[in-house]
C-alpha cells in the first residue's frame, strides 16, 4: 500500500513539473508577453491620420508626402475618417505591413493608446503628430503649442470685447489632445477675464459648428464673442451668426485658407496659425532619423502665431 502511495506521489510530482515547464515555455514563446524582441521593419513609414475631411490634415499629409519623396522613403497613408475603431484597425494593418516607423495623428488620444502600445512592444518606432497619444511612451511628439495658441486667441477676444463680456466656446472632438489643450488655454484666460455662458463640442466640423452656434444663440442672445477650437467650427459658427444678423467676434484656430480669406474680408476676427505642412514634414524627417538609428528629441514644438487683419497678408 505504501509503495503504491509513493508511486502515486512521484507521478503527481512529475506531472506538476511537466505542466509547469510547459507553462513556462508558453510564457516565454508567447506573442503577448510584452517583450519587444528583435523587430525588423522594412524601412517604410506608416502615417495614420485622423481625417482628410479637414483642410488642416490634408495639408499635414501633403507636407509628409513631400518630405518622403525628398528623402526617397516609402510612406503609406491611411485615413481614419474620424472613426476611432477604424484607426485602430488601420494601425494594426500598418504593423502587419512591417513599417519601421508609425506616425499617428489620433482621432482620440486615449482610444488609440492600446494599439500604439502594441506597436511599441513589437519594436515599431512611434511618432505622434499634432495630437498626443495618452499613456504610452513613444519616441517623439511633434505638435503646435495648443495651450499657448488658445491663450493668444482668448486674450485677443478680451482686447476686442472687454473684460466681463459674455462669450461661447466651440470645443473640438472629445478626447483629442488638441481639443483638450485648446480648451485649457481658452479657460486659462476666459475663466479669469470673461463670462463663459456656453461651451459645447462641435467635433472640429463646420456643419456641426453652425448647428451648435444656432442653439447657443437661441439660448444666449447676448454673446459677444466665440472661440472655436478650429477654423472649420469657426466658419460654421459664422454662418449661424450671419443668419442671426448679430455682430459677434469669432476667433478660430489653424489658419486655413478659408479662414484667412474670411479675415481679409472682415468677417472673421482672427485665427491661430499653425504650420501643418511643417508638422507633417518634420514627422517624416524625424522618422527617417529613427530608421537610421539616431536618437531624436522626445518633443518637437512647431511655432504658432495670432493672425488678424493686420498680418493676414
Amino acid at each position: 500500500m505504501k509503495s503504491i502511495k509513493k508511486l502515486l506521489a512521484l507521478f503527481v510530482s512529475a506531472a506538476t513539473l511537466i505542466v509547469s515547464s510547459g507553462c513556462a515555455l508558453i510564457t516565454i514563446d508567447g506573442e503577448d508577453n510584452g517583450m519587444t524582441g528583435d523587430y525588423e521593419g522594412n524601412g517604410s513609414i506608416g502615417l495614420s491620420v485622423s481625417t482628410q475631411n479637414n483642410p488642416f490634415f490634408v495639408t499635414l499629409v501633403e507636407g509628409a508626402k513631400a518630405a518622403a519623396e525628398e528623402k526617397g522613403v516609402q510612406l503609406v497613408v491611411v485615413d481614419a475618417g474620424d472613426d476611432s475603431a477604424k484607426q485602430v484597425s488601420d494601425i494594426e494593418d500598418l504593423i502587419a505591413k512591417n513599417v519601421s516607423v508609425l506616425i499617428v495623428n489620433p482621432v482620440d488620444s486615449d482610444t488609440v493608446s492600446s494599439v500604439v502600445q502594441d506597436a511599441v512592444n513589437k519594436g515599431v518606432k512611434v511618432i505622434s503628430a499634432d495630437r498626443a497619444v495618452n499613456g504610452v511612451e513613444i519616441d517623439c511628439q511633434i505638435a503646435s503649442d495648443n495651450v499657448l495658441g488658445a491663450e493668444l486667441a482668448t486674450q485677443y477676444i478680451v482686447d476686442q470685447v472687454g473684460e466681463g463680456a459674455k462669450v461661447a466656446e466651440l470645443q473640438g472632438t472629445s478626447g483629442a489632445s488638441a481639443a483638450i489643450d485648446r480648451g485649457k488655454g481658452f479657460h486659462n484666460i476666459a475663466d479669469e477675464k470673461l463670462e463663459v455662458v456656453a461651451s459645447q463640442p462641435a467635433d472640429f466640423d463646420r456643419t456641426k459648428g453652425m448647428t451648435v452656434m444656432e442653439n447657443m444663440l437661441q439660448a444666449n442672445g447676448d454673446i459677444k464673442a466665440v472661440f472655436a477650437a478650429n477654423d472649420e467650427m469657426a466658419l460654421g459658427a459664422m454662418e449661424a451668426i450671419a443668419a442671426s444678423r448679430k455682430k459677434i467676434v469669432v476667433v478660430g484656430f489653424d489658419a486655413t485658407d478659408d479662414a484667412i480669406s474670411s479675415i481679409k474680408d472682415g468677417r472673421m476676427a482672427a485665427t491661430i496659425a499653425q504650420q501643418p505642412d511643417l508638422i507633417g514634414a518634420t514627422a517624416v524627417n524625424t522618422a527617417v532619423r529613427l530608421i537610421g538609428g539616431e536618437t531624436v528629441e522626445k518633443s518637437i514644438p512647431v511655432e504658432v502665431t495670432l493672425v488678424t487683419a493686420e498680418n493676414a497678408g
